[in-house]
């Protein structure tokens, strides 16, 4: 659904499952090349993975699922973390860092930001 698409008028309708996943499909194969970059950047082979833990919006797609599963030879994805509570959570926690907060619970956490230069992420000076 899309509200006031053009015009004020909104548009909705609904595809299957099917028709989803053939039309995303190009987009679909795309979030592997990360992975696959991130890991050769990192040294490391699909068999050093202990485990596979989702965390993101895209990780709810049953086929995005289906992909990272095949992708690492069948292991088990875990689940069990609540994709919108992890990035909250992370948010919080770094809003606390960078703004001073001196709570018990943030005063000992350091964090790094941590991405291979293949992601391609663009910093401040360009």
């Amino acid at each position: 659904e899309i509200d006031s698409l053009v015009d004020g008028i909104d548009y909705n309708t609904r595809i299957s499952r099917a028709r989803f996943e053939s039309m995303c499909a190009e987009l679909f194969n795309r979030t592997l090349l990360p992975l696959e970059a991130a890991m050769k950047d990192a040294k490391m082979d699909k068999s050093q993975i202990g485990e596979v833990i989702l965390v993101g919006g895209s990780t709810r797609i049953p086929k995005i699922q289906a992909m990272l599963g095949e992708f690492f030879n069948g292991k088990q994805l875990n689940k069990s973390i609540n994709p919108d509570e992890a990035v909250a959570y992370g948010a919080a926690v770094q809003g606390a860092v960078l703004g001073g907060d001196d709570h018990e619970a943030v005063k000992d956490l350091l964090l790094l930001d941590v991405a291979p230069l293949s992601l391609g992420i663009e910093t401040a000076g360009g």
